[in-house]
């Protein structure tokens, strides 16, 4: 039996579906995770091809060519450095809210996500997706390109899916 390289997020239900909520403490200062979350070529690195223009009202566009889904959606809260929030969504798809958090701790920063999915959606296929890019985002940092780790995308949507189920 392998062993998870993080522990698992939480999620719990919200009055629209549920919401995840995950979180990495990152070796790395603020500013340069702030850069990985906003900046073109770092997106490149650990999420998709995109661009997010830094303002509030601001387009966000990824582009996940294997899958065929592109995020065509808006920042909807902006904060330099310290907050960051779009849908995950484009065009008539519900909103799927994605809110990144930065709090610098010592000479790293705790970097916290929470995740919006609608009722009837697969939060833990969300949620373990998200664990994957939040690894492969990590590793980006160190500078060591890398590809999705599918394996921890198992693990983590088995644990998600049993966090789900008890919730009833």
């Amino acid at each position: 039996m392998s062993t998870m390289l993080f522990p698992v997020g939480r999620i719990q239900r919200t009055a629209t579906g549920f919401q995840g909520h995950l979180s990495r403490d990152l070796e790395h200062e603020a500013d340069a995770v702030w850069a990985m979350l906003t900046d073109a070529a770092a997106l490149a690195q650990w999420l998709a091809p995109g661009s997010i223009q830094p303002q509030p009202g601001g387009a966000v566009r990824i582009d996940f060519a294997d899958s065929g889904t592109v995020i065509d959606s808006a920042v909807t809260a902006f904060e330099p450095g310290r907050v960051l929030e779009y849908s995950w969504s484009s065009g008539d798809q519900p909103q799927r809210p994605l809110r990144w958090e930065l709090h610098p701790r010592g000479g790293g920063t705790r970097l916290e996500l929470f995740v919006e999915i609608p009722a009837g959606e697969d939060v833990a296929k969300a949620c373990a997706g998200f664990e994957g890019h939040l690894e492969m985002l990590a590793t980006a940092l160190e500078g060591v390109p890398t590809r999705f780790p599918f394996d921890l995308f198992v693990q983590t949507r088995k644990a998600y899916a049993e966090q789900v189920a008890r919730l009833g």
